[in-house]
């Protein structure tokens, strides 16, 4: 049973992605895609690593223009899922999400094996379970604890299952694992947020509770500064209807804001600067055309993805 060493794991990414400043840790940002100023008239640096993941982004300069050209092809190939010859906005939305989480993916890749246990690369509700918490409670002392995060977890399953079958692929156990990652996950990560807050229960968060969760006072401490600014925070932008709480609209709005679509953003710009006829959509010979925005040439950062074979993209 892996119960204490998965768990484990897996409270503490949730300490880390908590390792922020109080008042900000229950906000999902959307992380810009590039460090890199976006200025074409300058260089192609912020479209490198948002084509290919900053991540994964390194510098070749062993790699002349014609092996650059030759590499691009092959990921063309991948991006063009449907084979038609084309690279639609959402072929190129979806890949150059597909890179900015690809730290995610290969975080679940990680640890797919241990949860897949008849090994046919899908993980079952209950493969899940008893991995995690084993088939009983029976060592376990708090065992209303142990059912009250088993049931959460099934919940939050259930909902990543797309199709319902009760056994999820490695894209739903990745919306599993990071539900804030995935849209159709965002009602989960609201109602997650609103049980960890809402202490008494009501359905609904008041601002003693909305304090609470960030600041713990000590002994004759003064408050900090920042507790009254989240205090002015909740009265005068989080309860947007002014009747005192926080609802599950609100919570949305506060931890999910509606925030620009950077990698929609980016496809557009691509295809815009690329597509030369202007059906917007592109080719393979257009991308090649401008090959230089896409992954640039020697002395350039463009990313692993170059360096690797075909078929590890």
């Amino acid at each position: 049973m892996m119960l204490l060493s998965s768990l484990a794991y897996l409270y503490l990414l949730a300490a880390i992605a908590f390792a922020v400043p109080a008042q900000e840790k229950r906000v999902h940002h959307q992380a810009d895609l590039s460090d890199h100023v976006h200025d074409d008239s300058q260089n192609y640096q912020y479209d490198h690593e948002a084509f290919l993941g900053k991540e994964e982004a390194k510098t070749f300069d062993q790699l002349t223009p014609e092996e650059s050209k030759d590499r691009l092809a092959k990921i063309v190939d991948r991006i063009d899922t449907d084979k038609d010859g084309y690279v639609t906005h959402p072929e190129l939305h979806q890949w150059i999400k597909h890179r900015q989480r690809r730290y995610i993916e290969e975080n679940v890749n990680k640890h797919w094996k241990d949860y897949d246990q008849n090994q046919d690369d899908r993980i079952a509700w209950e493969e899940y379970k008893n991995t995690t918490y084993g088939e009983e409670f029976s060592d376990i002392e708090d065992k209303d604890t142990y059912k009250s995060m088993l049931a959460r977890d099934e919940r939050r399953f259930k909902a990543a299952d797309k199709d319902g079958d009760g056994i999820a692929t490695r894209e739903e156990f990745t919306a599993f694992l990071h539900p804030e990652e995935f849209g159709y996950m965002k009602d989960v990560v609201v109602q997650e947020t609103m049980e960890d807050i809402d202490k008494n229960g009501d359905g609904k968060i008041n601002l003693h509770e909305y304090i609470g969760d960030m600041y713990t006072p000590e002994d004759g401490e003064s408050e900090p500064d920042w507790v009254q600014t989240e205090r002015k925070h909740f009265a005068e932008f989080r309860d947007i209807n002014k009747d005192g709480y926080l609802d599950a609209d609100e919570v949305a709005q506060w931890v999910l804001p509606g925030e620009v679509d950077h990698a929609d953003n980016e496809a557009k710009h691509l295809i815009h600067e690329t597509d030369t006829d202007k059906n917007e959509k592109i080719t393979k010979k257009e991308i090649l055309a401008n090959w230089n925005m896409f992954v640039g040439s020697q002395a350039t950062n463009y990313g692993e993805d170059l360096t690797k074979k075909h078929d590890e993209l």
